[in-house]
């Protein structure tokens, strides 16, 4: 493994390397406006939310690496304590990445990357009209995290309203989130695409505590074909299940059939049985096929 002391490295690599370790990252496309009313837009993948009650999210614009200069979304903050996050999507992100070019102060991002300027509700800047999910926002406190290239400056924000477009919505009025196409920040030129195709579902754990890895029969912990994630699913059941014997499979009843002369290769069968039904979220079904192998 490769060990990095960060403080041995220079700063353009530091700055490589977790911005290919910790990703994605969500993108926040900022709009704000400086004491004259000029506009900017320019995007940054330093950014989340942080609570919800009240609702605050924070973004970083860091001082560039290679000659410690700030942008002009910094300043403007600083003077117009307002920004608007434009949440990014796939059909948006070429345009996106064209805003974050260098302009010259005083230049209209909005103009040059081709997005229109829609007016917002509470704050002065304006809203990409092209996204789907707009977070005008109040600046509350801008900390800066140091002085040098690299360093960054946490905006903090409150979220005052958002504008969801009714595209991305459910029949219960929430956002669907194979709808909504997300984009997010990895390394270097790289982005990642969030849609229904790449996107799955992980259980939250039970509200009553899950057995835990230490409570699995050692054949089930020690198994060659069963993965960590696979172990947490069945670690995830709040009580040691008991052999159903109403269950039935045919799939069981052929793997004993065939297989019943030889345990180990039994085991590695109805494992591989489990893993499946795991991978289709079906934990009950997978703890009653790994019973029969204990």
């Amino acid at each position: 493994m490769l060990s990095l002391k960060l403080s041995d490295l220079k700063p353009a690599e530091v700055q490589n390397y977790l911005q290919h370790a910790i990703a994605p990252r969500p993108i926040c496309f900022a709009s704000t406006i400086d004491k004259e009313g000029n506009v900017n837009l320019s995007p940054f993948s330093f950014f989340n939310m942080f609570s919800s009650n009240p609702p605050i999210v924070a973004f970083s614009p860091a001082r560039r690496v290679r000659d410690n200069s700030t942008k002009h979304t910094l300043q403007n903050v600083i003077d117009v304590p307002e920004v608007v996050i434009n949440i990014v999507d796939y059909n948006m992100v070429q345009q996106m990445s064209l805003s974050s070019c260098e302009y010259p102060k005083g230049t209209n991002e909005f103009e040059k990357a081709g997005f229109t300027q829609e007016k917002s509700t509470l704050v002065k800047p304006p809203m990409v009209k092209e996204s789907k999910i707009k977070l005008e926002c109040k600046v509350n406190q801008i900390i800066e995290l140091g002085t040098q290239g690299g360093a960054g400056n946490m905006v903090i924000a409150e979220v005052l309203m958002m504008h969801i477009d009714e595209s991305i919505l459910n029949a219960e009025n929430k956002i669907d989130q194979t709808k909504l196409d997300l984009v997010a920040r990895l390394g270097g030129n790289w982005y990642t695409r969030v849609n229904a195709s790449t996107l799955f579902e992980v259980e939250k754990p039970n509200v009553q505590l899950g057995i835990g890895f230490d409570a699995l029969p050692l054949s089930v912990r020690s198994s060659n074909i069963l993965t960590g994630n696979d172990l947490a699913q069945l670690a995830n059941v709040n009580e040691f299940p008991n052999v159903d014997a109403t269950f039935n499979d045919d799939n069981l009843k052929n793997i004993i059939q065939y297989f019943s002369i030889n345990p180990e290769e039994m085991e590695r069968e109805l494992h591989s049985y489990a893993k499946k039904l795991l991978e289709e979220g079906k934990v009950n079904h997978a703890w009653q096929i790994l019973l029969a192998s204990i």
